[in-house]
């Protein structure tokens, strides 16, 4: 045993302080695991949080649920109005094809109208100058 000792003595004293602080840090982790767990003194308080908690939950959801709604039915009424305007500029091109009159040129004007009251931009188109064939007339 004396051999074994002067031969290898370091090697099983640190192996020895090792195992202690190995031993150490699961007893610490293991008390860190049984104090986050609630004890009887929190189990009267938990049920009212929970509660609170759900209730909250639900009218938060309730909010949202309201909120998405309303978006549905401003984007609904935002549809029936383009499709009103769409009814109404075919309405508009029919009787103008009953006149006799042409009706793409009529929607092309509609357009523009639609365009210079959407957009606030006030762009001026150049007006087309007079210019000479390429080619003479004769």
């Amino acid at each position: 045993v004396g051999s074994l000792l002067s031969s290898y003595g370091w090697y099983i004293l640190l192996a020895c302080v090792a195992i202690y602080l190995l031993i150490q840090k699961i007893s610490q982790s293991a008390a860190a695991r049984r104090s986050s767990r609630p004890g009887a003194a929190d189990a009267a308080v938990e049920p009212d949080l929970v509660v609170k908690r759900q209730e909250a939950l639900a009218a938060a959801r309730l909010r949202m649920q309201e909120e998405l709604n309303a978006q549905a039915e401003r984007y609904k009424e935002k549809q029936r109005q383009l499709e009103e305007e769409k009814r109404r500029q075919k309405i508009a091109m029919w009787e103008s094809m009953q006149e006799g009159k042409s009706y793409k040129g009529n929607l092309k004007l509609n357009q523009q109208e639609l365009e210079s009251g959407a957009s606030t931009s006030s762009t001026v188109p150049k007006p087309k100058s007079n210019k000479k064939p390429l080619r003479s007339g004769g």
